[in-house]
């Protein structure tokens, strides 16, 4: 029988480096050819509406891209009231917490009078591209937008099976979103670039719109990190029920074939028991194959000895979603200094806040949780600085401005400098 995870043994002194081989192996499987983007991208910038039409066709065999008005209200009303309320619920809770993310304009006033401001100014558009049946995601990437009061909103939701979602219709009704066009793929965010002619785009999808988003960042703004395919990391003791490790696995693997998911722990009996599990699990998942292809391609129980190689090892992996799932967590808590978002407890289930925590699941994937966040309010504001000079401000700072400008050999500043402090 085939071995259905990998086992990384941390009593090796290389661990970190046969760790950093595991995790490459997974980054570069994810860059199949998309050469296909470059050309639907330049296609659409070309020819606008005709060739986002000629793609929708032969993709998903959709011709019509707006859909009319009554065909929403139909598709909202056909929606069962059970999942209405939950989406009411989703909506408060992200509403509530992203409210707390409001930026504040910096002023400061110095000793000559001068004064510095540092204005926050919503973007105007942003296009989000949410994938065929996902209310949840419409949820994350529409509210941050609507709290920093982006005028105009534009959706692009695919159809599923050449029908609306009514979920998603619903979502972006209850937002206030006017605009929404049933497109897909890179033909989509192709079209949100250069026929809605949005200045920001953001939202997940598969690696054919993670390949356009790229291709028209510099025309349009796309979002600062990587959101790949989804990615857990668990930590787990000997207190820790090994079902709860298990389905937090499972439930990642799930996603996708590309997902990623990582146990670490000291405790060899519960790797045994998860190992034991895991196969029981699956068996009753309607997703099987996705999930047990992800677990052999991409899924590593960590063996470790100490909470530095703990506190380590998730440095190095930067998960987007980790669960500390420990009795004692706080000392390793304070050391995690790159994770996109950190479930703390047994009860923190992360698959949770996947719907209505209130936190954001739109998060970096694939390591660039060391450099960037995830979705946040102050992604769709753009800051401008404003500088009010006086009389005797301009002599004082000029003075030793002109002073850096020689040195710099930039002699046109020099004399611009010098107009002001004379014409006084």
């Amino acid at each position: 029988k085939k071995k259905m995870i990998k086992v990384l043994n941390c009593k090796k002194k290389n661990y970190v480096s046969q760790l950093n081989l595991l995790l490459e192996k997974r980054r570069s499987s994810a860059r199949i050819s998309t050469n296909i983007v470059t050309k639907i991208v330049s296609d659409v910038k070309k020819y606008k509406v005709k060739a986002l039409l000629k793609y929708e066709k032969r993709f998903s065999n959709n011709r019509q891209i707006k859909p009319s008005k009554e065909k929403i209200r139909k598709a909202i009303r056909s929606l069962d009231p059970k999942i209405k309320k939950a989406i009411d619920f989703a909506y408060k809770r992200i509403l509530k917490f992203h409210s707390k993310q409001k930026t504040k304009n910096i002023k400061y006033i110095d000793n000559l009078n001068n004064k510095l401001e540092y204005k926050f100014v919503p973007i105007e558009s942003v296009g989000i591209y949410v994938p065929a049946n996902l209310p949840s995601t419409l949820l994350m990437n529409a509210i941050p937008a609507k709290i920093a009061k982006v005028k105009r909103i534009v959706l692009a939701n695919p159809k599923l099976n050449g029908s609306l979602n009514p979920a998603v219709l619903y979502a972006a009704k209850k937002i206030g979103i006017k605009e929404i066009f049933n497109m897909g793929g890179a033909q989509a965010i192709s079209s949100l670039a250069y026929v809605q002619k949005v200045d920001k785009i953001v939202g997940p999808g598969n690696i054919y719109v993670a390949k356009a988003k790229r291709e028209v960042f510099g025309d349009v703004g796309i979002e600062s990190m990587v959101a790949g395919p989804s990615e857990i990391c668990v930590v787990a003791d000997k207190y820790t029920n090994a079902n709860d490790v298990t389905t937090s696995l499972v439930g990642q693997a799930e996603h996708d074939i590309n997902s990623q998911c990582i146990l670490i722990t000291k405790d060899k009996n519960l790797i045994n028991s998860v190992k034991k599990l895991i196969s029981k699990i699956l068996n009753r998942l309607p997703r099987k194959k996705i999930a047990e292809k992800s677990l052999k391609n991409n899924g590593i129980i960590i063996k470790v000895y100490n909470d530095q190689q703990i506190v380590n090892v998730i440095n190095e992996i930067a998960p987007e979603h980790l669960e500390l799932n420990i009795k004692y967590n706080k000392k390793i808590l304070e050391k995690i200094n790159n994770a996109a978002s950190i479930c703390i407890g047994r009860y923190s289930a992360m698959a949770v806040t996947d719907y209505n925590v209130g936190t954001n699941h739109v998060l970096p994937t694939h390591g660039s949780a060391k450099f960037s966040s995830g979705l946040n309010v102050s992604e769709f504001y753009k800051k401008i600085s404003h500088i009010t000079l006086s009389k005797k401000g301009i002599e004082v700072i000029g003075k030793k401005a002109i002073t850096l400008a020689e040195y710099e050999g930039l002699n046109g500043h020099v004399q611009s400098i010098k107009s002001r402090i004379r014409s006084n």
